[in-house]
């Protein structure tokens, strides 16, 4: 299998990883109202234990199997470890200002999404790290409020996911019943 086969596989199998971006961004919505109606702790405990369940979450919504062999699953897997390994990274910006948790959050995921640009041969996944990134530097740098990084980052991220299903149902009408 080639590269470009295997980003094509990883492509039709993950729906362009679409599906990921919309129950991420519920995870950051249900965190930011926490965040607004609830405690900072609550909030924080959400995305940091929620973001955990983003990908078999995703997995049931697409109802495929993990034995789907794709030379790309291996590097899945390593842009999945990714987050809870830089995760440290928010929690000491959040130690020096609260404010900072959803911002720093936004550039380790933003950051997380530029080796998606190889895993689906979409350079579409670079605009979305540049995004998230450049949010969560203004936010972090401008904003002083606790909760807006979590709303702003659950916009971005259910946006992405439905402008990226309509537009790939709008290049790839399904085929019509005969």
């Amino acid at each position: 299998m080639t590269i470009e086969e295997a980003q094509y596989d990883s492509r039709v199998t993950y729906i362009g990883g679409f599906p990921g971006q919309i129950v991420s961004g519920v995870i950051w919505l249900l965190s930011a109202s926490l965040a607004t109606w609830s405690t900072p702790k609550n909030a924080i405990l959400f995305l940091v234990f929620g973001g955990m369940f983003i990908f078999p979450i995703t997995v049931l919504v697409l109802r495929i199997g993990f034995k789907h062999k794709n030379p790309l699953n291996a590097l899945a897997t390593q842009i999945a470890f990714t987050i809870p390994l830089t995760l440290p990274i928010a929690g000491a910006a959040t130690l020096h200002r609260l404010s900072w948790f959803y911002p720093a959050v936004l550039l380790i995921v933003g950051a997380h999404y530029l080796p998606f640009v190889t895993l689906y041969g979409m350079r579409v996944y670079a605009v979305l790290a540049g995004v998230m990134i450049a949010a969560g530097l203004f936010i972090g740098m401008n904003v002083a409020s606790f909760p807006l990084g979590g709303w702003i980052g659950g916009v971005i991220e259910i946006a992405f996911g439905v402008v990226g299903l309509a537009l790939r149902a709008i290049a790839r009408p399904s085929p019509s019943p005969a």
